[in-house]
């Protein structure tokens, strides 16, 4: 079994830049199979996405779903984060929504890594 190294904090601090250079973001969640893994998830367990990243902004109002999802995804460094994220960028109505009807996003709100919360400390 692979093992995972910790999360790249440098590089997500350097993700969450370049996306508020872009869109003022209210919220910024990670989770995925590499948080839970630094969580101390067992590695017997169906991974799914290593990395989901939920952000939150008024400013996605009026943008086309796809393209906030193209141009935040434009943004990841897989390469440099080892793996690829599934984006999903959402106003903070949609985000309340997608929150009750979407695994993925409930867990990281619920379970997840705040990225703004980590950029303050």
């Amino acid at each position: 079994m692979e093992s995972t190294s910790a999360l790249n904090r440098r590089e997500l601090r350097g993700y969450l830049q370049r996306i508020g250079d872009r869109w003022p973001v209210r919220s910024a969640l990670l989770g995925g199979a590499r948080v839970a893994d630094e969580y101390g998830a067992p590695p017997q367990r169906e991974r799914g996405p290593e990395y989901v990243v939920v952000l939150v902004s008024e400013a996605f109002d009026g943008v086309p779903w796809l393209e906030r999802v193209y141009q935040a995804g434009s943004l990841w460094d897989s390469l440099e984060m080892g793996a690829p994220a599934d984006i999903h960028c959402y106003t903070p109505a949609e985000f309340g929504r997608k929150r009750n009807s979407m695994p993925a996003v409930r867990e990281a709100a619920e379970h997840g890594v705040d990225l703004l919360e980590e950029s303050r400390s």
